[in-house]
């Protein structure tokens, strides 16, 4: 594993979780949608608590995402000795985040921050999407508001998920991005990590909060 991510990147990890515990977490996070809705319409709490969950997030406008909801970052550091032994670094934890996706939604094609230096996304359930990674490491957006890509940018590869299984890749390294939606509904998580040896991360543990579930209000 180690050999195969040093040098590709990114490496598919296959059923990372049980389609058992997969199963739950994705109808936990649709419950937890719609609760959240129903708390928002009736005015029970503000719509700009984002402790519930937002539907503001504006890489995926009007679609409902989680920072840090305790029970994904709960598996943020399930997984992490499995992350550690995939990529053969000693990482740190930094934050989770869910979404479930809606039809139309796409993911323009992008690199992440530094707090996800060593990414994942973990297929929850629902209808499959696929993801696509650029393994060059080249820059290729022209503008990532307008998601103009340069004409003889990479393909990229095509990463089929089923529920339970994660691919670990280098988010600051690597473009990736996901094609319009299709289906009606799909659950994914990302976790996030640093590698303790690059300069920074030891003031960045867990996205700079005092510690892990806290919403991102915490963050110093």
């Amino acid at each position: 594993m180690k050999i195969s991510f040093k040098n590709k990147k990114y490496f598919v990890c296959k059923k990372a979780l049980s389609e058992e515990m997969a199963d739950f977490l994705y109808k936990y996070f649709l419950l937890k949608r719609h609760v959240a809705n129903t708390m928002f319409n009736e005015r029970f709490i503000s719509p700009f608590t984002s402790y519930f969950g937002r539907w503001d997030d504006p890489q995926i406008p009007d679609t409902y995402s989680h920072y840090a909801d305790i029970a994904m970052e709960t598996l943020l550091v399930k997984l992490l000795p499995n992350v550690k032994k995939i990529t053969g670094l000693d990482l740190t934890p930094n934050y989770s985040y869910a979404r479930i996706y809606k039809k139309g939604d796409i993911l323009k094609r992008h690199k992440d921050r530094f707090s996800c230096e060593i990414s994942t996304t973990v297929a929850l359930g629902g209808d499959p999407w696929p993801i696509f990674i650029d393994p060059t490491g080249t820059n290729n957006v022209i503008d990532e508001g307008k998601n103009i890509i340069k004409p003889d940018a990479p393909k990229g590869i095509q990463v089929n998920l089923n529920p339970g299984d994660m691919l670990v890749y280098l988010g600051c390294e690597l473009e990736h991005w996901r094609e319009p939606f299709e289906g009606k509904d799909c659950g994914q998580v990302f976790l996030h990590y640093n590698n303790k040896e690059t300069p920074g991360s030891d003031q960045n543990i867990f996205d700079k909060r005092p510690h892990l579930g806290l919403p991102a209000d915490f963050k110093k």
